[in-house]
């Protein structure tokens, strides 16, 4: 059932909502609401292109490539680039672009060295070592976007964690509908290490990644946004392979405290409303004049976007400027919310954290723009979106690992923990467990 609520906006378009309002909290619901589940249509569609790539394998992904991004291609050679082109992209690249983006790969790989995880074992006294051993996965896959959407930051943001991790083999795809191929894209492909990228998108892509065909090897676990079709695809195959998340719209929520110049913020709502139509960017503040000043530059600074279309409808469907009463209210609404890119743009940020259980990734303090996490800063930008981040954590190194524990029991050991184990096992009526256990009780 759909909830129609009365909306107060701007004529920017976006709404405003006051804290003390009594209908605030169906509004807020309303405005937060995201389903992210495709129809039954979407559904139908999708099982039966993972059931083709599955039937037929490489011939259904030439089918599909030719049919839904219009090429002309007889093999899979010519949806697969090799390492050479990989390398001549970023040769290629204009030297300003070149450096950026090498800038910007180093700073995240320096990032996630720190997040490594290691192995450990403790011996107890009986001689019995217990421990956890850390080992990477496989063989990972990254989708890329393509088509009107290009992201070489996100090949680095997803694949330079994988390599850090250790993942002995990254596979990448890319649709490139057209024929047409970004060449920033493919050059973060040679800077992040991927080995091998196939210009495959859509579902059929995730298909093959999850189960293998004669040329796109099988991996064990898929990360990176996509369309409504590659979430699809992704939920279908989980089980027969790992998954990142189920993303949703970009967002952004801002906290200001009436300091911070007005048209940063404006422009830092943007930031996330152009991304698309259904992307969210709301600002809480508890001064009524600070709120009046943004509102003020997002009139006057939003016709001069080249996306402004994007970032109006954006803003009119699901933006808000929230006015609240205090700090306590702006806090509760940070956790209720549960951003994706929380901007605390105050001038005590610190002080807030202790407060904060719920946020995808934090921004501290006024000169912090989210735009700066999303290329260069180094945590990763793949966050949990939809309020998600209530129980889920940015992608990370930790993705690409998996932990194995270690119990290896001396002879002392194993007849005292058979004991416990006899009478747990026979208590559950599991008599085979419990003789297993009890052959190495010692007499």
């Amino acid at each position: 059932m759909t909830t129609t609520v009365s909306r107060t906006s701007t004529p920017g378009g976006i709404s405003r909502l006051v804290t003390n309002q009594a209908d605030f909290d169906t509004r807020l619901e309303a405005l937060l609401a995201w389903e992210g589940v495709s129809d039954a249509e979407v559904k139908a569609r999708v099982d039966a292109i993972i059931a083709d790539v599955r039937a037929r394998g490489d011939a259904a992904l030439i089918d599909y490539s030719n049919r839904l991004d219009r090429l002309q291609v007889t093999s899979m050679a010519e949806l697969t680039l090799d390492q050479a082109r990989l390398e001549q992209a970023y040769q290629g690249l204009p030297a300003e672009q070149r450096d950026a983006l090498t800038a910007a790969a180093e700073r995240i790989r320096l990032y996630h060295e720190r997040q490594k995880p290691e192995s450990w074992r403790y011996t107890e006294a009986d001689g019995s070592v217990l421990g956890q051993q850390v080992a990477p996965l496989d063989r990972a896959g990254i989708y890329v976007p393509g088509g009107k959407a290009t992201y070489p930051s996100s090949v680095l943001m997803n694949a330079i964690p994988a390599h850090v991790a250790g993942v002995r083999e990254i596979i990448m795809v890319v649709p490139t509908p057209d024929g047409m191929l970004n060449e920033l894209v493919l050059a973060a492909a040679y800077l992040a290490g991927v080995d091998h990228v196939f210009t495959l998108g859509g579902a059929q892509a995730v298909a093959a990644l999850a189960y293998g065909t004669e040329t796109v090897p099988r991996v064990d676990k898929i990360v990176g946004p996509g369309n409504i079709y590659v979430a699809t695809a992704k939920r279908a195959v989980f089980g027969q392979v790992g998954i990142d998340m189920i993303a949703g719209p970009s967002e952004i929520l801002v906290i200001s405290d009436g300091g911070t110049n007005p048209d940063w913020l404006a422009m830092d709502l943007f930031s996330q409303a152009e991304h698309d139509e259904d992307a969210q960017a709301i600002l809480v503040s508890w001064d009524a004049a600070h709120l009046e000043a943004v509102q003020e530059s997002i009139d006057r600074l939003l016709p001069t976007l080249e996306r402004e279309a994007i970032v109006r409808e954006s803003l009119a469907s699901r933006g808000a400027l929230i006015q609240c009463r205090d700090r306590v209210e702006a806090i509760a609404l940070i956790n209720r919310i549960a951003p994706e890119h929380l901007e605390l743009s105050l001038s005590n940020p610190d002080d807030w954290l202790p407060d904060i259980r719920h946020a995808g990734a934090i921004f501290m303090g006024r000169h912090t723009a989210e735009a700066l996490g999303d290329y260069c800063a180094g945590p990763n930008h793949v966050l949990p979106t939809s309020g998600t981040a209530r129980f889920s954590s940015p992608l990370g190194v930790y993705d690409f690992q998996k932990r194995s524990s270690i119990i290896h029991c001396s002879p002392e050991g194993a007849s005292e923990l058979g004991r416990v184990a006899s009478i747990l096992a026979r208590g559950e009526a599991l008599t085979a467990h419990a003789r297993s256990a009890e052959y190495r009780i010692e007499s």
